[in-house]
């Protein structure tokens, strides 16, 4: 592809369709399906919050449609299905943000640990208290190589919640160093309180993948910077940085080699009051007739400026704004339509009564509600049959309830 401008539509259209959101969702995925899509995707995100489903559910549902979450489990180490270490599909690491990542690029990572343990990356206090507190750190680590796999909270010494950060204790901020610095990952984790069990990094891992040769920095930058920019599709320094977290002066390093190297392609996007650089191989499709909704924590919308730039849509979660000042809702999802988001739903699954509850439906200004309201019902109920509830249940707040509690009840 051999372009140097694109529309405001255009560059949606690409984005939409790199990250798989522009096919039609499957009626019964396999497998197969779910880690073709994580391969493509590179991470899901981890959130704790579970007043809907956890974040890294959401992207594959958002994609496939109502997928088995056993799958997703097993692969991950969730719940009481633990994969054998040769056969591991997913580690957890800092890759965005907490993550599930593909084993196979833990090589392009071991850079980001390395610097951790040297302190020089995120989080530099985790590294001041591994240094100020070596020989309780040690044994931390000891504890794990002769017990096995073990919850911060069962190991021996250190002080509870003394650890300053969050309320961590000592024994919470050692592993959590130790996690961050690769000498520890999740073996597993207990689906109903999402504790993180941990153990060494070499007894989780594939042995072919924990001994596979250490990629330079340089060169795993440039690797992630490519799987990134076939996941966004087209992109800005900001975006392409983000997803991955890199160092800035290392992105823009990288960014350049690419580009002079062809893997980017700098672009003028109509809009967009900054570079951008296209993805030689993206698609942009002459339009889009799909729909779903989106994770506040979705590769389309984690980076806010991102979701304002591609779709005009600003976009906060409310997790932590007091109840009396939010404008949408506690737990907000993004619903797009075709290649525009056109509405916002404060979702909750109350699992007691078996009801998918909107607590809240917002439109967007430029979407007819007749038509989002339809929409959003079918969504609405195939979401409801995935969680395993037996009804859709829609509130009086915003100015799409209404419309969307008649489409829901024609169904």
């Amino acid at each position: 592809m051999t372009r140097t401008r694109l529309s405001a539509a255009e560059a949606r259209r690409i984005a939409i369709a790199a990250q798989g959101l522009d096919r039609a969702r499957l009626t019964a995925p396999t497998l197969r399906d779910i880690r073709r899509t994580i391969g493509k995707l590179g991470l899901l995100q981890i959130d704790s919050v579970n007043v809907l489903v956890r974040a890294h559910y959401m992207p594959l549902f958002s994609r496939l449609g109502a997928y088995q979450p056993v799958h997703l489990e097993t692969d991950a180490g969730h719940g009481t299905s633990q994969p054998r270490q040769r056969t591991r599909r997913l580690f957890e690491y800092w890759a965005h943000e907490a993550s599930l990542v593909p084993v196979e690029m833990y090589p392009l990572f071991r850079w980001r640990m390395a610097a951790a343990e040297r302190g020089e990356d995120l989080y530099g206090h985790l590294a001041r208290f591994a240094s100020e507190r070596r020989p309780f750190v040690n044994s931390v680590l000891g504890q794990v190589r002769s017990q096995g796999a073990m919850a911060a909270s069962e190991f021996a010494g250190g002080s509870a919640g003394a650890g300053g950060w969050w309320g961590w204790s000592d024994a919470k901020t050692a592993v959590e160093w130790l996690f961050w610095t690769g000498q520890l990952t999740t073996s597993r984790r207990e689906v109903a309180g999402f504790t993180r069990i941990y153990d060494l990094t070499e007894r989780v891992l594939p042995d072919a993948v924990f001994n596979a040769p250490e990629v330079p920095r340089d060169e795993a930058q440039r690797q992630l910077l490519r799987h990134a920019i076939r996941a966004l599709g087209v992109a800005t320094e900001i975006d392409l940085r983000d997803y991955f977290r890199l160092p800035v002066a290392d992105t823009k390093a990288r960014i350049a080699e690419l580009t002079e190297s062809g893997d980017l392609m700098p672009v003028v996007v109509e809009g967009w009051n900054k570079p951008a650089w296209l993805d030689p191989s993206a698609r942009i499709p002459h339009r889009i007739d799909t729909h779903g909704l989106l994770s506040p924590f979705d590769p389309l919308v984690w980076e806010r400026r991102r979701s304002e730039r591609l779709f005009d849509f600003h976009y906060r979660l409310e997790i932590y704004t007091p109840a009396a000042k939010r404008q949408f809702g506690y737990y907000c999802l993004p619903f797009r339509l075709d290649d525009r988001i056109v509405a916002r739903l404060d979702l909750k699954a109350d699992r007691a009564s078996s009801t998918l509850r909107v607590e809240a439906a917002h439109g967007e200004v430029h979407a007819a509600p007749g038509i989002v309201a339809e929409a959003l019902a079918i969504e609405l109920a195939l979401m409801a049959k995935w969680l395993g509830l037996a009804q859709v249940w829609v509130g009086e707040r915003g100015d799409l309830a209404r419309p969307l509690r008649s489409a829901t009840a024609a169904l």
